[in-house]
C-alpha cells in the first residue's frame, strides 16, 4: 500500500512474539483483512491481536495508544483496546510494536447499517463522552488545528482527480466549509478518525471503537465525519442531536469529511478499493445534501 512499508507476514509475527512474549509463542497467528492505512493486523490465539505500524509516520501512534488508552478507556461508554504488552524493535522489524486483547465485533459498511437511528445515538453517546474528558495534559490531535490548514491538500487532491470528481461542485462546498466560525472553545478530547474501519458493531449496535493513534486535543468537529462516512442521511440528525453539534460545529465536520476523502482518493484509488469507494460514498453523500 505504502512504498516505505516492509514486508509482513505470518513467519515474522511467530518470531516476534516467540522472542518478546514467549509465553505465546505456541498460539496460531493469522493475518485479518483490513482497510487501515497506518497498521497491520494480526490474530494471536483467540484472545490476542498484534498490532504493527505499516510505515514510520505511524510509529510514534504506539506510545501514544499505550500511554492515553487505558486513561481514556474506563471513561468511555463502549470497549476500546486493551494494551498487554509492548513489543521492543530488534533486526527483524525496526520499530516498536504492540498486544491487545481481541475485541469482538465486525466493521459496519456505509449503505448497509442494520441499526442506523441506534447506532446514529451510540456514536453520539461515544462522541459526547469523549469531549468530556479533561483534556488536561492530552497531546495536540492529528487533526485537532483549523480546518484552513487542510487547504492547499485538500485543492491540490481536487486538482489530481481530475475529471474523476465534479471538481467545480466539490471546490465550492469546500469553500462554504472554510468560511464556517472557527472553534473559539476550549480544546477537548477528539478520537481523529472515526470511520467504518475504526467501529465494531455487533446487531448493528456500537460494541468498540478502536485505533486511537489520532486521538487528541483540539477543534471536536473532526469526530463529526462519521456522519458522512458511515451512517445514512436519514440517521444524521439523530448523531447530531446526540452530540449536540451547533450549526459552525456541524459545518466544520462536513469540511473535515469532504477534505478527508478528497486527500485519500488518489492516494488509495488502487492500493486500497476499500477506502477509496467509502471516499467516493463521502462526496456522493455530501453533494447530494441539500443547500
Amino acid at each position: 500500500m505504502h512504498a516505505d512499508e516492509p514486508d509482513l507476514d505470518v513467519l515474522l509475527i511467530r518470531r516476534l512474539i516467540a522472542r518478546r512474549f514467549p509465553r505465546w509463542a505456541g498460539l496460531p497467528v493469522r493475518r485479518l483483512a483490513s482497510s487501515g492505512t497506518e497498521n497491520a493486523m494480526f490474530r494471536l490465539g483467540a484472545d490476542l491481536v498484534v498490532r504493527l505500524p505499516r510505515r514510520p509516520g505511524a510509529v510514534a501512534d504506539v506510545a501514544r495508544e499505550l500511554h492515553w488508552l487505558p486513561r481514556l478507556g474506563p471513561q468511555l461508554p463502549v470497549a476500546v483496546p486493551e494494551p498487554l504488552g509492548l513489543g521492543e524493535p530488534d533486526e527483524d522489524f525496526p520499530w516498536p510494536w504492540a498486544v491487545y486483547r481481541w475485541l469482538e465485533g465486525r466493521n459496519p459498511v456505509a449503505g448497509a447499517v442494520a441499526e442506523p437511528e441506534g447506532l446514529a445515538g451510540d456514536l453520539g453517546a461515544f462522541v459526547r463522552a469523549l469531549r468530556r474528558i479533561a483534556p488536561r495534559g492530552g497531546p495536540p490531535g492529528y487533526r485537532g488545528g483549523p480546518l484552513a490548514d487542510r487547504d492547499e491538500p485538500t485543492r491540490a487532491a481536487v486538482a489530481e482527480l481530475g475529471g474523476r470528481v465534479d471538481a467545480g461542485a466539490v471546490t465550492d462546498l469546500w469553500r462554504r466549509a472554510l468560511g464556517a466560525p472557527a472553534h473559539t472553545g476550549p480544546p477537548v478530547w477528539a478520537h481523529g478518525d472515526l470511520t467504518p474501519g475504526n467501529v465494531l458493531v455487533d446487531g448493528g449496535r456500537l460494541t468498540a471503537v478502536i485505533d486511537f493513534g489520532t486521538a487528541g486535543v483540539g477543534d471536536p468537529a473532526v469526530d463529526l465525519v462519521v456522519a458522512w462516512n458511515l451512517l445514512p442521511a436519514a440517521a444524521r440528525q439523530t448523531f447530531r442531536k446526540a452530540v449536540g453539534a451547533d450549526d459552525a460545529q456541524w459545518a466544520r465536520g462536513r469540511g473535515w469529511a469532504l477534505s478527508i476523502a478528497l486527500v485519500a482518493l488518489p492516494y488509495y484509488w488502487d492500493t486500497n478499493p476499500a477506502l477509496a469507494e467509502n471516499s467516493r460514498h463521502v462526496i456522493a453523500e455530501i453533494l447530494a445534501e441539500p443547500g
